[in-house]
Parts: structure tokens; sequence; C-alpha cells
């Protein structure tokens, strides 16, 4: 429980005191957010705030990591496993697509960074390297950080390697790159108000921290107790919420400087490397999709684009004043703090919700064993 405090506390002071640097830096050299002439017209006031905030976020969130690493270290004689490495790693990848669009706006003057078609085949290449990743590097039970088995409430459902082991990787590549571009576009969309992203991105990632040490606790090679009901074979799931814990830490530190009227920007390098770092761990600690629940409002902003194009293409008529839905509630009249509160309030909500399910499936085996 120390290492999670460190890491939380550890990443929100960096990012809490190191914002302001990154913000100097980025006005010095002129690198400000542009804004869409299309939006909301109260926006355009924002038009230079400065944007790439996210690599804040990364930075305090692999520091955090790193302070309870040591601690663990020096306490313990325990170095950190491959799975919270891994974790870090998808992040600065995903983060990094990010930054390359965020930079590309910038230099351009508009809205639009990298091409539909690079980014499709940047992402594609990312996600090759993280399955491959996620199958590799046994820990001391012989476990990788992932699996080829879709997964619901911590345990497995279809696993692809009974279409056999060819077939089976390939699925599971595919698979991969679905979830890392689902959640990182939909983390994506979920920026566009003042503190909304990382405000209900620290929600979702606490609902993590507390799975993680649920599932850690549970663990079927804890031979210190005996276990009844579900034990969970995920590797290093501790560690996992050591991690999500730092992210949690550096975006309530950033969000003290995003939140209305906000002085910096996280971009695409912040929304793309937490929308990695969800995908991930939902692989992780086999939550794929009981993370649907959890990142709730994210699936949401998706589900809200998505109709809106459906039904403009289908009939030329729009079902939202304007999409992603929180555009919506603004152009009906809501103020900007309002919108973002009440999506915070409906974000703790689901992640409650997806943590009640995860927990009722473990008390349902208690039942059925």
């Amino acid at each position: 429980m120390i290492a999670i405090i460190i890491a939380l506390i550890v990443a929100m002071s960096i990012s809490l005191f190191g914002t302001p640097v990154w913000i100097k830096f980025l006005t010095k050299h002129n690198l400000g957010q542009f804004i869409r002439s299309d939006g909301p017209q109260t926006h355009l006031i924002k038009r230079g705030t400065p944007t790439i905030g996210g690599v804040v976020i990364i930075v305090a969130t692999c520091l955090g990591f790193g302070a309870s690493a040591i601690f663990n270290m020096v306490s313990q004689g325990r170095p950190p496993g491959f799975a919270p490495i891994l974790l870090l790693v998808i992040m600065i990848l995903t983060g990094g697509i990010g930054f390359i669009d965020d930079f590309l706006k910038i230099r351009h003057s508009q809205n639009e960074g990298l091409s539909i078609s690079r980014k499709f085949i940047i992402q594609g290449a990312v996600g090759i390297v993280i399955a491959l990743l996620l199958l590799s590097s046994k820990d001391e039970y012989g476990l990788t950080p992932g699996n080829t088995s879709i997964h619901f409430f911590g345990d497995a459902g279809l696993d692809f390697q009974q279409l056999g082991r060819g077939v089976g990787i390939v699925l599971f590549v595919i698979w991969v790159n679905m979830l890392i571009t689902a959640w990182t576009n939909a983390v994506n969309l979920t920026d566009g108000l003042d503190g909304l992203c990382p405000g209900v991105s620290l929600v979702s990632f606490a609902g993590y921290i507390l799975i993680g040490m649920w599932e850690a606790s549970q663990s079927c090679f804890d031979t210190s107790k005996s276990l009844s009901g579900t034990c969970y074979e995920v590797s290093h799931p501790f560690e996992l919420a050591t991690v999500c814990a730092a992210i949690v830490g550096a975006c309530v530190g950033f969000l003290w400087w995003n939140t209305s009227p906000a002085k910096i920007f996280m971009g695409d390098t912040g929304s793309m490397a937490l929308g990695g770092a969800f995908a991930g761990v939902s692989m992780m600690t086999h939550t794929e999709f009981l993370a649907i629940m959890i990142g709730g409002v994210f699936v949401i902003e998706v589900l809200s684009d998505v109709i809106q194009i459906g039904a403009w293409k289908l009939s030329h008529r729009r079902i939202f004043k304007m999409a992603p839905i929180h555009h919506h509630f603004e152009l009906k009249g809501w103020q900007e703090i309002t919108i973002v509160v009440r999506f915070w309030l409906v974000a703790a909500f689901m992640m409650t919700l997806g943590l009640v399910l995860f927990y009722f499936n473990w008390v349902f085996s208690l039942h059925t064993i």
C-alpha cells in the first residue's frame, strides 16, 4: 500500500509543480492550441493556449512509478516486474503518436495533424509491437502480461488459441489493435472541455487501482492464505495498480492547471497516452469488457459521435446539436463547468457500477465452486 501512496504523491507533485514550468516553455516557443471555427464560439478565446501538456502527465507517471519501484527494491529487494513496465511503454508509445499529431497541428496552424491513413499505419505498427510484448517475458509464475483470451470479469471467455496457434496470434494482434485504437480515440474525443478528460481519467484509473489490489489479494499463486472463490492469474497486479495510482496522481496535478479557465491543454499527447494506458491495463488485468463500464463516459462520447455520423449519412438529420455529446450540452446553454462536473459524477457512478459487477462476479463464484 505504501508503494501506491508513494507513486500517487510523487506523480501528483511532479505534475502539479512541473506543469507551470512546461507552460512557460510552451508559451516562449508559441506552441499553442488551434481552435476549430465550426465548434462552440465560446471556445475561440482559447486559441493559443499552450498544448502538448500530456508530456507532463507521461513524465510524472513514469517518475511516480519509478519512485515506488525504488522503494520496493530498497525495502524488499524486489525489482519491478515486466507487466507494469510494459504498461508504461504502451503509454509512451501511444502518447508519442499523439505528440506527432499535436506537433503537426501547431506547425501547420490547423486542427488536422496526421492524416487518417498515416495515423492508422502508425497505430497498427505500434499495436503489433504491443501485442507481441504482451505475450512475451514470463514472470516467476510463468505468466505473460497478456494472453490470447477475451476476458469479461477477470475470467477467460474465448481463447483465440483454440482456433490454432498461428490463427490465434493473428486474431490476438487484431484484437489488441482494436482495443488500443478504440480507447485512444474514445479518450481523445472526451478531451474537449477544460478539465473534462483528466477528471474522467483519474476516476476511471482509480477504479483500476482497486481492481489491481483485489486481484493481487486473490492471486492464484498466493500461498500465504487459503483462497475461496475466483482467483486471478494476472502478472504483477499490485504493480499495475501502482502505475494506475501514478496516473491518477499525474491527472490530479495536471487538473489544477487544466480546470476552467485552462492554462494548458493535454492535447492528443495526453489523451492518446491515457487511452493507450487504459487499453493496456484492461488487457493486463483481464477485464477488457468490464472496462466498457469503468470507462463509461469515454464510451458515451464515442457512441454519440457514431450515432451523429450514422444519422447524418442515413437521413441527413442530426440527433445532437453537435457531437461528441459534451458539445451538445454546451450548445444547449449549459455552462462549461456544469457539464464537466456532471460528467465527472457520471464517470464516478459508472466506475462504481463496474466495481460492483467485478465484485459480484467474485461473490457469485463462491456459490458455484
